[in-house]
């Protein structure tokens, strides 16, 4: 299988890149990033010569760059490249407009005039807005996304399904509930509690820290898309969820218990505006449909990924400073450009 990966070079997309890599041997992969602030090629720097992999440096946005990275032909593409920080998308909405939409309409057209076998789209469970207590979203609930990041995110969802409906483009939606584990750039929750208390540094938490999460290990996720390439059915929306929400108090508690730190280390800050309460997402469909299930339960998976950050601080350090940008320098611009030749 030929795969074009877009974003890989993100948390999600660069475990995924490792998922197929370790599991598929029939799987050649081209890796398509911008590399952002959040795009890191370190995270794949132990792939690099694999010869079932490549790396093109390229943004989603520009029509004739994707055109260029679509003229080999792939069987399947996953889209993880975007915008996800809700913060940030809040102090500046135009980044997320310009790539998590039109980005994605420069890969559908794309997908829809090379015939492109199979589109999956990586969504968010933020599309659906906050959950109510005891309830959990299905993929038949109507959209109501609270922030300019899950607005930009609802507005791509609508874009694929109107390209399947209207082009016959073989597109998939996924929207996930929050990952964890390694790779993740550390303005995130988990490793960003990992690196302050590390370093005994205050760990900020938003309002009462009692908003609720249902978080996932990301190798979880990854066999979720995997399985989504394979025999997912065309024109479907398919939810992933681990089933099992917390307060964002309780995660940081968890870490501080794991790191032998004190929980005077929390620190309550200012909640930020049009906090959603509560994501829960039913994923039933997928569960029935593909098989699929969570195999790693958050405290073995929460384990792994506090161990996987002590043991790399190099990585965590890299990605706090910028300096994998002189990485990409160093070791991928020749590959590159005898790629794209």
């Amino acid at each position: 299988m030929k795969l074009l990966v877009t974003g890989g070079a993100g948390f999600i997309g660069s475990n995924f890149i490792h998922h197929l890599l370790a599991t598929r041997p029939d799987v050649h992969i081209v890796n398509f990033d911008k590399l952002t602030y959040a795009g890191n090629p370190e995270s794949l720097g132990d792939v690099a010569d694999n010869p079932r992999y490549r790396f093109v440096r390229g943004d989603i946005s520009d029509a004739t760059s994707v055109a260029e990275v679509f003229a080999p032909g792939f069987d399947a593409l996953v889209n993880f490249a975007a915008e996800t920080h809700v913060d940030r998308s809040i102090e500046d909405a135009s980044p997320f407009l310009r790539t998590n939409v039109g980005g994605v309409m420069c890969l559908l057209e794309a997908a829809r005039k090379t015939k492109l076998p199979r589109f999956v789209h990586i969504s968010t469970d933020e599309v659906y807005g906050s959950a109510p207590a005891g309830a959990s979203f299905t993929e038949e609930t109507l959209l109501d996304p609270r922030s300019p990041y899950a607005a930009s995110k609802a507005s791509a969802d609508h874009f694929v399904a109107a390209y399947a409906n209207t082009y016959g483009v073989a597109a998939i939606i996924l929207r996930c509930t929050n990952n964890y584990g390694p790779f993740q750039f550390p303005e995130k929750l988990i490793p960003l509690m990992i690196a302050n208390a590390q370093e005994n540094k205050p760990l900020p938490i938003y309002g009462d820290g009692l908003q609720e999460r249902d978080w996932l290990f990301v190798e979880d996720y990854c066999r979720a898309i995997a399985l989504t390439v394979d025999k997912g059915k065309t024109g479907q929306v398919y939810n992933v969820s681990a089933g099992m929400p917390q307060p964002n108090l309780h995660i940081v508690r968890t870490i501080l218990k794991h790191l032998g730190k004190p929980e005077s280390l929390m620190q309550y800050v200012k909640d930020r505006p049009g906090h959603d309460r509560r994501y829960a997402l039913d994923s039933s469909r997928i569960q029935r449909e593909l098989g699929w299930k969570p195999l790693v339960s958050f405290e073995e998976g929460i384990r792994c990924t506090i161990e996987w950050y002590q043991k790399n601080s190099s990585w965590l350090e890299h990605a706090r400073s910028g300096e994998y940008r002189n990485y990409y320098q160093r070791h991928y611009t020749n590959r590159v450009e005898t790629f794209s030749r």
